[in-house]
Formats: structure tokens, C-alpha cells, sequence
């Protein structure tokens, strides 16, 4: 959900910010921030104890979406995404809290779009386009087809090799996409 605070601190903060780059951002389609995410509620119910960072990555090298992870990039996701807690570890971002972002990122106040159309900045959108497996709520992309358009100086990029976790599964190419960006070319 960075993409989406980030695009609203270039908008309160315009002298801040000489382009974006947004990732897959969470920022959905114009007509979709109603009311709250009823799927959020398995975010939830996720595992929060381990004993160990080990453990944790030898549950999730294999499982989606995880085994489709930079193996290094799963590594420090384990390693830093733990709190020691006790005798064992706990997710840094307790599960109920994670589930309750989720929950009311399409709430009405959290349409943007009167926000965006203030940016006057190049703005890169890079879409995730692969398509999930039957049942992937988090791996399908959650950026509304059309964004790159909504803002003055938009620009959009679909990729169809990649899901929502583009910098985990392809983080040399998305070094690659940041130092493409405009305010690093200049």
C-alpha cells in the first residue's frame, strides 16, 4: 500500500517529488472505494508464532505465493518480518492489524482520485498482469487497469510474467525500473 500513500504525499507535497514510480499500487478503480474489503478477513487467520526464522521460510519457500519469491528477498522476509516474542517469534505487522488495512483500504475515504488529478508530475504505473490461481486474492493485482490515464503526465506498464509481488519475485528488474525513472536520469 506504499504506492498509494506515496501517491497521495506527491499530491499534499507537490514540491517534494519530481516523478513516481508505482509498483502495482493498491489504488483501485474509481467506483470501487465503497465500503470495506470483505475478503480481508483470511489475512486474519494467518500464522503469527514461529519458533524460529528458519522455520518460517521452510513453510513458505514452497507455497504460494512465496515460492515464486527471489529466494534472498524471501530470506530477509523471514528474517526481518519476525519479533522476538517469549520463548519463539511473531509477525512484526500482527495479523488483525494487517487485516484491518486491508479491510478498509476501499473505504470511501480512501479514494484518491480527487488527489491525483492534482499530480503534475511523470507518473510510471507498473501493473502486475499475470493471472493468479483460482482462490489467489493477494497475488492478483489490485491497480485499476485505467490509473496511469487518470493522472495528467501517466504513463502504464503491464507485466504478464509477474503478480502483485513484482519486487519480491523480480527485484533486479525492478532496480532496472527505478533507475529508469526520470529523476534519476536528470
Amino acid at each position: 500500500m506504499g504506492g498509494h500513500a506515496v501517491t497521495l504525499a506527491a499530491a499534499l507535497r507537490p514540491a517534494s517529488f519530481s516523478s513516481l514510480l508505482l509498483i502495482d499500487p493498491v489504488i483501485r478503480p474509481r467506483g470501487s472505494y465503497v465500503g470495506p474489503w470483505r475478503e480481508a478477513h483470511f489475512v486474519s487467520k494467518r500464522r503469527n508464532r514461529w519458533t524460529s526464522f528458519q522455520e518460517m521460510f521452510d513453510r513458505f519457500q514452497d507455497r504460494a505465493p512465496f515460492a515464486n519469491w527471489d529466494r534472498a528477498v524471501l530470506r530477509d522476509y523471514c528474517d526481518y518480518g519476525l519479533l522476538p516474542d517469549g520463548d519463539g517469534f511473531v509477525l512484526a505487522c500482527p495479523p488483525a492489524i494487517e487485516a484491518s488495512i486491508y479491510e478498509n483500504s476501499p473505504a470511501p475515504e480512501s479514494n484518491i482520485y480527487p488527489e491525483i488529478e492534482t499530480i503534475r508530475i511523470p507518473v510510471r504505473v507498473v501493473r502486475a498482469g499475470k493471472i493468479p490461481y483460482p482462490g489467489d486474492v493477494m497475488g492478483r493485482s489490485p491497480t485499476a487497469p485505467e490509473l496511469a490515464a487518470s493522472f495528467k503526465d501517466g504513463s502504464d506498464l503491464c507485466l504478464t510474467e509477474y503478480s502483485h509481488f513484482i519486487p519480491m519475485e523480480a527485484p533486479a528488474l525492478t532496480a532496472k525500473l527505478i533507475a529508469e525513472s526520470p529523476c534519476l536520469r536528470a
